[in-house]
């Protein structure tokens, strides 16, 4: 049995989709699905896709990757809207001979620009389609491969009116299930001079980092040690320059990491007393599954307002507080924080709401999907 993965190139599209890839491999080996006859013995996976953070992952896996071209249509002018344009029809071609000499029994597409010259080509050779959308706001990739689908996953209850409600279901965002069960002894082990005993803040600056956060983390840096220990992945891209103005040794308590693997971001999950965070859906799905309160900033500029949106559909239940970047006052929010960490009851809470938004399982019942339809 085959299955063609796809996905654009950031790292919120990419993780989920390993998610999904290793819960289809472990529905197979353990022989919670057996592949049909006459569709061979294992199970095979291809991703097609752009340049994509994360993809060196796929080696490990064992997973096929075929890099093809795809242009990225902004939401604003842009010169670039219109070079992109002319990758399409590239990278159609590309999809087009890979998925002909591999040809699944079925495509999952988690979106993004990288996406749809797969979801064409796989319509082309009438193979299923199913995708998968992560935010309360549907991409433009997704809204037009919606068409094409035979079934479309989606995260927030929101996002159901855009989509036929026929052949949507609400299942929830994959995580990987590497970064589940984490404890602040896993952090003493991968953080050296980590302790433990004061309460840990984990700020997530994403694949690319935050600069406005890591700017008023900076500020306030020695008010937060005073009463904690803080793990913060400011990003590869900002990490030299970060580390230039603590010079040579960072403070007791404080831990700056460029980007964090599957390994470390376990451990300061699971350490964390709070996570600050961008509104991605995937850092959202992250933090749910690991039941963790946590303070929201969402990405003024991303597109559509999705991510204001998720984080405030998010934080209707009470699992999250949510600060706009334009509120964003360095010692305000700090106080913030700290109110919160020194109000015990409030993180029960958040943690409690936290925990009912997203299914932990949702990888695997995706996998499974996939694999129904595959059958078909």
């Amino acid at each position: 049995m085959r299955i063609a993965l796809t996905g654009g190139g950031t790292g919120g599209h990419f993780f989920p989709v390993l998610a999904v890839a290793r819960e289809l491999k472990n529905l197979v080996q353990n022989n919670l699905f057996e592949i049909p006859p006459g569709e061979g013995d294992t199970l095979e996976l291809m991703f097609l896709g752009p340049e994509t953070p994360g993809e060196d992952l796929l080696v490990k896996e064992g997973i096929r990757h075929k890099k093809i071209m795809a242009g990225k249509i902004r939401r604003y002018a842009s010169f670039q809207n219109i070079l992109d344009i002319f990758k399409l029809p590239g990278g159609l071609a590309q999809a087009l001979w890979h998925l002909f000499w591999f040809m699944p029994n079925v495509v999952f597409s988690k979106g993004g620009f990288g996406s749809v010259p797969v979801v064409l080509a796989a319509w082309i050779y009438r193979i299923p389609i199913l995708i998968h959308e992560s935010d309360s706001v549907p991409g433009l990739a997704n809204k037009f491969c919606a068409k094409f689908s035979k079934k479309i996953a989606i995260s927030f209850p929101s996002a159901t009116i855009f989509f036929p409600s026929q052949k949507t279901a609400l299942g929830g965002n994959p995580v990987r299930r590497e970064l589940l069960g984490g404890a602040k002894v896993d952090a003493q082990i991968v953080f050296p001079g980590f302790i433990g005993l004061k309460p840990t803040i984990f700020i997530i600056g994403g694949s690319q980092g935050a600069q406005t956060i890591n700017r008023i983390i900076f500020e306030v840096l020695p008010k937060l040690l005073s009463q904690c220990e803080v793990i913060h992945q400011c990003g590869a891209e900002n990490f030299e320059d970060s580390k230039k103005l603590f010079g040579q040794n960072l403070p007791q308590g404080y831990f700056l990491i460029p980007f964090l693997d599957e390994t470390q971001m376990r451990a300061a999950l699971g350490a964390a007393d709070i996570v600050i965070s961008r509104a991605g859906a995937g850092s959202i799905a992250e933090i749910s599954a690991v039941r963790k309160p946590s303070v929201l900033i969402p990405l003024p500029s991303a597109a559509a307002d999705h991510q204001n949106k998720n984080a405030r559909e998010y934080a209707s239940g009470g699992a999250a507080l949510v600060v706009e970047q334009m509120n964003l006052t360095p010692h305000l929010f700090a106080e913030q924080v700290l109110n919160l960490l020194s109000n015990p009851e409030t993180l029960q809470k958040m943690s409690a709401a936290a925990a009912a938004f997203n299914p932990p399982d949702a990888g695997r019942k995706i996998a499974q999907e996939i694999l129904d339809i595959a059958k078909w």
